[in-house]
């Protein structure tokens, strides 16, 4: 199966209809899977088929996450991500509004592929998020299942 499916990490609703208006917008027309805190993201991402919704053959072809989510914050989703042998190589973006150094230290650390502040400016965000998706989803290449 060939769908790109975005995984949008987000516990901000202002957030996550930005990045739908913003993909709209830029004519990124894949499906969104929103997971609004970090155990929605790892049932999402590590579940069994039919948890969230998902068959279980079918993973996101970008994730972004944020960092500041309830529950279980970003990293701890990115750590768990990392140790699993199915999500291990699935490319992360972090998408926050975090600026702290240790933050996005603690990203790269754990295997994120890429870090962005989030825009305030709603002209930037949707440019930001234009830039994403034409890399993410569009150029860059992934290993094959058997990778």
């Amino acid at each position: 199966m060939n769908r790109k499916v975005i995984l949008l990490v987000e516990d901000s609703p202002d957030d996550v209809e930005l990045a739908r208006m913003a993909l709209e917008k830029n004519n990124i027309a894949n499906e969104i899977v929103v997971a609004r805190d970090g155990v929605e993201a790892l049932d999402y991402l590590l579940g069994k088929e039919g948890t969230a919704g998902r068959e279980a053959r079918v993973m996101p072809a970008v994730v972004l996450l944020d960092l500041k989510l309830p529950k279980v914050d970003g990293i701890e989703v990115l750590q768990r991500m990392r140790a699993e042998e199915r999500t291990r190589l699935l490319p992360v973006v972090i998408l926050t509004s975090s600026r702290q150094q240790e933050d996005i230290t603690a990203g790269y650390r754990f295997g994120a592929n890429s870090y962005v502040r989030k825009p305030v400016d709603f002209a930037r965000f949707t440019e930001a998020v234009r830039q994403l998706g034409l890399y993410w989803l569009l150029l860059n290449e992934v290993p094959g299942r058997d990778a």
